[in-house]
């Protein structure tokens, strides 16, 4: 069976080690990069299932980065994660900025273990996944 394909861009080094150990091995990890330049340059020579994006990043933003993913014609799903979405995402604002970047889940980093292999399951079903369900 092939195993979803998968992308990690965040600026904490600690954070990408746990998300390697957490998805490794029912996922494939194409990459694990600390900015938005680096992603878009794997993403010009592979293409993943999955993009999960750190939303809070110097240089570009996950947001930034999401767009100009999808501006280049990538059609990988994109999961957005943060340290504490709960004062993020209750805003209806960046909900939609964030849906209209591309995005098909929502981690909060609290939540890692147990939400991101979700999430990205779930985004290679073409469903919405959000950490917590208050937020919708």
């Amino acid at each position: 069976m092939k195993l979803p394909r998968v992308l990690l861009v965040d600026d904490t080094p600690e954070i990408l080690a746990l998300c390697l150990e957490v998805l490794r091995p029912n996922f494939e990890i194409v990459g694990a990069v600390t900015e938005g330049h680096s992603a878009l340059a794997i993403l010009t020579t592979t293409t993943p299932d999955v993009v999960v994006l750190d939303i809070a990043m110097p240089g570009f933003n996950g947001l930034e980065v999401a767009k100009r993913v999808r501006s280049a014609g990538c059609q990988s799903a994109i999961v957005f994660f943060s340290v504490d979405m709960d004062f993020m995402t209750a805003d209806v604002q960046f909900m939609a900025a964030a849906l209209e970047a591309g995005g098909t889940g929502f981690v909060t980093k609290r939540l890692l273990k147990a939400d991101l292999p979700r999430a990205i399951r779930e985004a290679v079903a073409g469903r919405v996944f959000v950490s917590d369900s208050q937020l919708l």
